[in-house]
């Protein structure tokens, strides 16, 4: 199974918001610190924000910030909202099906199993145990000058 680059991308925002967590951060500093475009982030943030995992704040001191606690936020959870609109293969697809196969198919089921396996093995991580006592983490994640938490 492969993640997809903005779920990729929506981890490392939330991470960096889980270690910046007692202030609201900006697009550009996580730009800089994971390695996006800000365009790119900007849609991920929006999405993020529309599933209930950042809150967002305009404005001249505005910012992004967690909406939920750090133990409130499972990566299965977040893993199934960002990749189970795409179909994991042809055979799951509504439209665009071409495979032949698909009467007589049992990999379809196999993959399903898998995946779903894959899912309910992240919803026992939640981002406070990504985050929690990573001093490498929140090297790279804190700001210039702050003191380690991690």
């Amino acid at each position: 199974m492969r993640i997809t680059k903005r779920t990729n991308i929506a981890m490392r925002v939330l991470m960096f918001c889980g270690v910046n967590k007692d202030r609201l951060v900006t697009k550009t500093e996580i730009a800089a610190r994971c390695n996006a475009s800000e365009s790119h982030l900007a849609q991920i943030i929006n999405q993020l924000a529309q599933l209930g995992y950042l809150r967002t704040h305009r404005g001249r001191n505005g910012g992004i910030e967690l909406a939920r606690g750090t133990t409130d936020i499972t990566i299965g959870e977040v893993f199934r909202a960002l990749e189970s609109p795409m179909p994991i293969t042809e055979c799951f697809a509504d439209v665009d099906n071409t495979c032949p196969l698909v009467s007589a198919c049992r990999l379809k089921v196999a993959i399903s199993d898998a995946a779903e396996a894959f899912y309910s093995h992240l919803d026992h991580i939640n981002l406070e145990t990504l985050v929690c006592r990573n001093a490498a983490l929140f090297e790279i994640f804190l700001p210039v000058g702050c003191a380690k938490q991690g």
